[in-house]
C-alpha cells in the first residue's frame, strides 16, 4: 500500500509546503509575522502576529483550526467534503 499512498502524501505534502512559503512571503512584504502559536487549554489556541506597529494576539478554537485543515487537505487531493 506504501507504494500507492506515498507518492501521493509527498505530493500533497510538497503542495501544501510551497503554499505555506508563499502564504509567509506575501505577509512579510505588508511587514507581517507569526511570532509564536501556543495552545491555551484542551479548546483553545493563541497565535501571535506582529505587524509593523504592533503585536496581536489571535484566539482559535482548536476544532476550528483542525476542521480547516482537513477542508484545505481535502481540496488539494480533489476529494469533496460535501
Amino acid at each position: 500500500m506504501s507504494k500507492v499512498y506515498l507518492p501521493i502524501l509527498n505530493n500533497l505534502l510538497k503542495i501544501i509546503t510551497n503554499d505555506y512559503y508563499n502564504s509567509k512571503r506575501l505577509l512579510a512584504k505588508d511587514k507581517i509575522r507569526v511570532v509564536k502559536w501556543e495552545k491555551k487549554d484542551d479548546y483553545f489556541s493563541d497565535l501571535i502576529v506582529t505587524t509593523a506597529g504592533e503585536d496581536i494576539v489571535l484566539t482559535y478554537a482548536n476544532q476550528a483550526l483542525k476542521t480547516q485543515v482537513e477542508k484545505l487537505l481535502f481540496s488539494h487531493i480533489n476529494v469533496g467534503t460535501d
